[in-house]
């Protein structure tokens, strides 16, 4: 596929420049509307850079931690920004190397969309889960209209370049909305399926704190800039620039939105409920 030319997903540091410093933000959010106990076995699927594996361990004090995502550059950077007890290995999320049922919980952060089977992840951590109450849950972006940043980006780049259209996340990622997630969720056999919305401020310091994240080629968004002839890539700066409403001292204050997702694994088939 044409368009995945420009999911890269590898260097933690351009990464958190660009949608990390955000993503933490969101996975707080996230947290609180799950509302697990302490204690739990977490397993986050497809972790990046652990923002989400960051926020179990500081807030939800788990018996264990495990992270796990396809890019070695992502999963060094988490090994060295998350304490104990969390532990990372660089494994896909269509293929757990973990048992079945020895987890309470399995996460996944912003990263559903960009698998090529969503659809077989989210049976991956429902077979993860123990049975009778283990949780599925998962977040992921509202790119059809509830990214600021992005939206602006993808409406000034597709007024230069109407191919560009192809390329925008809310265009090809149609599974970021509720409906398409409860349909997955509930397909999965997951039970008492809820999807909300997460909206977190993204408040840029300048339009230098902006625009530069995306010459760094760390997503689709990035990856269209930093393939552009330096010609067309000014010219879709000067557009977002004057497309973003600054305040008075240079500033741009937005919003993100997610979609935030969870369900629970139904107790197996015969299985005896406790007196």
């Amino acid at each position: 596929m044409e368009e995945q030319r420009f999911d890269v997903w590898a260097a933690g540091e351009a990464y958190d420049r660009y949608m990390g410093r955000w993503s933490r933000l969101v996975a707080e959010e996230f947290l609180t509307w799950l509302g697990c106990a302490d204690g739990l076995r977490w397993l986050d699927a497809g972790c990046g850079t652990g923002a989400l594996t960051a926020a179990v361990v500081r807030r939800c004090r788990p018996r264990r931690v495990l992270g796990v995502d396809r890019s070695a550059g992502f999963v060094a950077a988490a090994r060295a920004a998350v304490p104990a007890p969390a532990r990372f290995a660089v494994a896909d999320a269509l293929s757990l190397p973990v048992r079945d049922g020895g987890w309470d919980v399995a996460v996944s952060g912003l990263a559903l969309n960009f698998l090529p089977d969503p659809g077989a992840a989210v049976a991956e951590a429902v077979r993860a889960v123990r049975p009778g109450g283990g949780m599925v849950a998962a977040y992921v972006w509202d790119y059809s209209g509830g990214m600021g940043f992005l939206n602006a980006f993808w409406a000034a780049a597709v007024a230069l370049d109407p191919s560009a259209a192809a390329l925008d996340e809310g265009r090809r990622f149609p599974l970021c909305r509720p409906d398409p997630l409860r349909a997955v969720w509930e397909a999965a056999g997951l039970a008492g399926v809820a999807v909300a919305p997460v909206e977190v401020p993204t408040v840029f310091a300048g339009f230098a704190d902006l625009w530069e994240p995306f010459l760094a080629g760390q997503g689709p968004a990035p990856g269209y800039a930093a393939a552009l002839a330096p010609p067309a890539r000014d010219r879709l700066r000067d557009a977002l620039g004057r497309a973003v409403a600054k305040r008075p001292d240079g500033s741009i204050a937005l919003t993100a939105r997610a979609w935030a997702v969870r369900g629970t694994r139904p107790p197996r088939p015969g299985a005896r409920r406790p007196a």
